[in-house]
């Protein structure tokens, strides 16, 4: 192991040198293993970028990096003061969330929620498929937040981060204890998955969709099965994915499809079969957002780009890049989920003439907020110790 400055780091060099970049982490050794990383998705564990040193593994002769185990799932438990996050932004249709876990076993390399390890002095890179933090207090914190004299309900956003379904939750069930409070109480949801998981709460949907206070957003990047082993290592598969939109749309659930994200030359050429496919499954809204990489995220993307896909690597970072102002990613609000210039709107103009062929509406009915039942207030007084 030897450390070093982070001034410098090859891995977050400016866009303007990003191929200069690549081709210095690919000969750095800066890669993990293979079989150190074998069904994850990223190939670096680059150190957070608030760290004061970089550590990286090397080769001292002695097979020393023989030794090194494999990564595997670790999960600490965080104890955060509330459960309800709040946000301003315009770009999304929420002003609250709630996240279950940090950190996503899924693995899909493109996730922009990847950068926010660092706040906890790890890697965006396999720390944020490996090292996992679970919320087992979130229900609780929930319900005593929503008892909470003068609260005004507006539709909680569950899965804009990470997946409330990730494989832990079959052990932790903290997504099952948050859609009780919710339900119990009357309070419109909106949850967003890509996971098959979440029929494992069927009968609590059912429940919260014959008052409308349920809507379900189902992530289908891709129908190519190779594809979305490679970019999203322990997610469903693409056709267990359709079979969850048709479940819950049998049982009354209001379902969307997700195209998300959208990646030139290499997935946006699926756009119209995903949103046909979906739509035969029973969806009725659809959304689309165009490949975001924020931060540590475009060397992640660009590392795995190389891996998988070399021959197509200039050409899609060329036009990610006349999408981003000449940049692997613009944060402007209004530009950062669509995008901008000639090859943006071609796509946002097929999605818009494919979901108008399949009647796939831009936006459901609204949940409903009038029907809401404060809890009881048990927890609060819990609060003040």
């Amino acid at each position: 192991m030897r450390e070093q400055s982070l001034a410098g780091q090859a891995a977050f060099a400016p866009a303007n040198t990003a191929d200069i970049a690549d081709a210095m982490i690919v000969s750095s050794g800066l890669r993990v293993e293979v079989d150190r990383r074998r069904g994850r998705g990223a190939g670096l564990n680059p150190t957070g970028r608030f760290e004061a040193l970089q550590r990286e593994t090397f080769d001292d002769g002695w097979q020393t990096l023989e030794e090194l185990p494999p990564f595997k799932t670790e999960v600490q438990i965080e104890k955060p003061r509330t459960a309800i996050t709040r946000n301003e932004s315009p770009d999304v249709a929420f002003d609250r969330s709630i996240n279950p876990y940090r950190g996503c076993e899924h693995g899909c390399i493109y996730c922009f929620a990847r950068p926010t390890h660092a706040y906890m002095g790890l890697s965006a890179g396999l720390d944020f498929e490996t090292k996992l933090f679970a919320k087992p207090d979130a229900a609780k914190l929930l319900e005593r937040e929503l008892a909470k004299p003068g609260y005004k309900v507006r539709a909680i956003a569950i899965g804009t981060n990470t997946d409330p379904y990730q494989p832990v939750e079959k052990e932790w069930r903290i997504m099952r204890g948050i859609l009780e409070v919710l339900n119990k109480a009357n309070h419109p949801v909106s949850i967003v998955t890509k996971s098959a998981m979440i029929l494992r709460d069927l009968d609590i949907l059912q429940e919260m969709a014959a008052k409308n206070l349920v809507r379900v957003g189902i992530s289908v990047t891709t129908l190519d099965r190779k594809l979305a082993r490679t970019m999203e290592p322990r997610a469903a598969t693409p056709p267990r994915r359709l079979e969850t939109i048709h479940t819950l749309s049998e049982a009354g659930i209001q379902t969307a499809v997700m195209a998300a994200p959208l990646i030139p030359a290499l997935n946006d050429h699926e756009l119209e079969r995903i949103l046909e496919s979906a739509k035969v499954a029973g969806a009725v809204e659809a959304s689309y957002v165009i490949l975001r990489l924020p931060l540590e995220v475009s060397p992640l993307f660009r590392d795995w780009l190389l891996q998988h896909y070399p021959d197509r690597y200039r050409h899609v970072m060329s036009l990610v890049r006349s999408m981003r102002g000449g940049k692997d990613y613009d944060a402007e609000f209004g530009k950062r989920m669509k995008g901008a210039g000639p090859y943006a709107r071609q796509i946002a103009r097929r999605f818009e003439m494919a979901a108008r062929r399949f009647g796939l509406t831009r936006r459901g009915l609204p949940l409903r907020d009038d029907l809401f039942v404060p809890p009881d207030g048990s927890g609060v007084q819990l609060s003040l110790l």
